[in-house]
């Protein structure tokens, strides 16, 4: 039976061009998972959007000279042309700058805050005495209490992942100025999160499915007692409070962003022609709700969010938050303010996207904190991609062309090897479904490999290009039962390569898409014409590692 999918991505801030460290951290698992379950006959709605109120833009703005909102559109573009290259499919990728997104958030903080979970208070904030100013929490850096961090901003810390205060921090300084901050009372409104703390933990509790890092974390900080949150900051850049007296305040990027995945379902369903389209995917309690994101946004989805759905009503909560670990570069941490990354839009001017694609598949930080280097790159894409699978392909499909006429073989009986061969790539099938429905990306695509070097053990084994000689027959049984596998190949592999899945689907004489095959291990059917075979990958010289390291260090633009 099909299933209905909603999918919610995190919103990255519009302040910077996208790095590796995005696309393995939450896009491309988000897009895996889309494209399987559309594959699979279901019913799927994934969307996102630029967060363009977050402090990091107006920083960003500050630095170029700019307004924040020409910050904006600038990255936002860049966001665009980059999920059309790499091939991210989002139903929708807005920002939270529409009116419909302001309508939205005013809606979910009116309804909480007319049944008390909003108040008002006063608390301590961050004041620069040489700024003359108030500090939102991201102007304010020192050392995180916890883990240390030297470096920690005023909202959370980038390492521990913790939530934080600017006057938790340690020596905090204005990052503006570098001056000491001072601090002053000001009045602000507050979530009431303290009062969701016996309704979240049960709730959490039973979610043994979701990630050990992702239930570990969650369970750990809300047996730790839940603070009530600030939801206003002192900055005239964001979405404006709908009270009386609080005009030069906005409310916190924290709090409207996550009502982002309700405010984008709701534009998305506008787009559509039907307004009310978004409301299954939220209110049908059959519906899956899955969100995306990196492990230094846990506490925000599977804590924050779901406080304040519970506190709104009537909405579907998450059923799973399958957060990725960090991505490394060439065994560094990656720093956007050190240049130490690559950079999405420049990777792509120079490469395609499978490859990139293969390789954070492969080695996704699904449990753990993973590794890119550009010597693993170039190895996987030559020893794995061209080598092993991209062979596969062509020397089968050449074969074909040269001896049986461009069409697929009548074969034979089908005797041990075959059969054996043939079970293996139902099996992987199913492995890869299973594997891909719990979100265990990684494993998935290891599966997938282990059929590829199987075919190719299987077609060494026998020969064809020898049996050709001798037994026409053996020959066509041997090719079309290689055909067999890869036609199971393209299916599985298109969730994750989706550009050379359909390469290979339109070379082994399929028409349209290889989404419209669905989730089945179709057979090639005999005297079929297949059109002329190419490459599905290209081999990289080994001078493109030291090249791509000199290039890490460019600033980005």
């Amino acid at each position: 039976m099909a299933e209905r999918i909603f999918i919610g991505v995190a919103w990255p801030y519009a302040n910077g061009p996208l790095h590796l460290g995005h696309v393995a951290g939450c896009y491309l698992p988000a897009d895996i998972f889309a494209r399987y379950h559309r594959l699979k006959g279901d019913q799927v709605l994934m969307v996102s959007g630029s967060d363009q109120h977050g402090t990091p833009i107006t920083l960003r703005a500050e630095q170029e000279g700019s307004s924040p909102q020409q910050v904006v559109d600038k990255y936002h573009r860049s966001f665009l042309d980059c999920w059309e290259r790499l091939g991210i499919t989002f139903d929708l990728f807005t920002t939270t700058g529409t009116e419909n997104h302001r309508q939205v958030v005013h809606d979910v903080f009116g309804k909480l805050h007319q049944q008390g979970y909003i108040y008002a208070d006063t608390m301590p904030v961050a004041y620069c005495d040489r700024c003359g100013r108030f500090l939102p929490d991201r102007y304010v850096k020192g050392e995180c209490p916890h883990c240390h961090n030297p470096d920690s901003r005023g909202d959370q810390c980038d390492r521990c992942g913790r939530t934080l205060d600017a006057r938790d921090l340690v020596g905090p300084v204005c990052r503006r100025c570098g001056e000491p901050i001072h601090i002053r009372e000001s009045e602000h409104l507050f979530l009431k999160l303290s009062h969701f703390q016996d309704k979240l933990l049960p709730w959490v509790e039973d979610h043994a499915h979701w990630r050990p890092n992702v239930l570990n974390f969650t369970r750990n900080y809300v047996r730790e007692g839940l603070r009530d949150r600030a939801i206003s900051r002192d900055i005239e850049w964001g979405v404006s409070i709908p009270l009386p007296g609080y005009e030069k305040k906005r409310v916190y990027v924290w709090f409207e962003a996550v009502i982002g995945y309700l405010s984008a379902s709701r534009e998305w369903a506008q787009r559509q022609g039907d307004a009310e389209a978004w409301r299954p995917f939220w209110q049908d309690q059959g519906t899956r709700a899955y969100y995306f994101i990196g492990k230094d946004n846990i506490p925000f989805h599977t804590i924050i969010w779901p406080a304040m759905l519970m506190g709104y009503g009537g909405l579907n909560l998450p059923y799973d938050v399958p957060a990725n670990e960090f991505l490394t570069m060439e065994g560094r941490q990656l720093s956007t303010s050190r240049n130490w990354a690559v950079w999405l839009p420049d990777y792509l001017d120079r490469y395609a996207p499978d490859p990139l694609r293969y390789y954070m598949s492969a080695a996704m930080p699904e449990s753990a904190d993973a590794d890119f280097s550009w010597g693993e790159y170039v190895r996987r894409n030559n020893d794995e991609l061209v080598a092993t699978y991209g062979n596969l392909a062509h020397r089968v499909l050449s074969m074909v062309h040269r001896n049986y006429s461009g069409r697929v073989p009548e074969p034979g009986s089908l005797g041990g090897q075959e059969n054996a061969l043939l079970e293996q790539a139902r099996s992987a099938m199913e492995a890869v479904d299973a594997n891909l429905a719990a979100c265990h990306f990684r494993e998935g695509m290891r599966v997938i490999m282990a059929l590829a070097q199987e075919a190719n053990r299987y077609l060494d084994a026998r020969a064809p290009w020898h049996e050709v000689r001798q037994d026409r027959q053996a020959a066509a049984t041997t090719l079309w039962t290689a055909l067999s596998v890869l036609s199971a190949l393209r299916v599985m592999t298109y969730p994750f390569m989706p550009f050379s899945a359909q390469r290979l689907h339109t070379m082994l004489g399929f028409d349209g898409r290889v989404e419209d095959s669905r989730w089945e291990m179709q057979r090639p059917q005999p005297g079929h014409p297949l059109p002329p075979p190419a490459p599905l990958f290209t081999k990289l010289e080994p001078t493109v590692v030291e090249e791509e390291r000199q290039r890490m260090s460019t600033p980005a633009t």
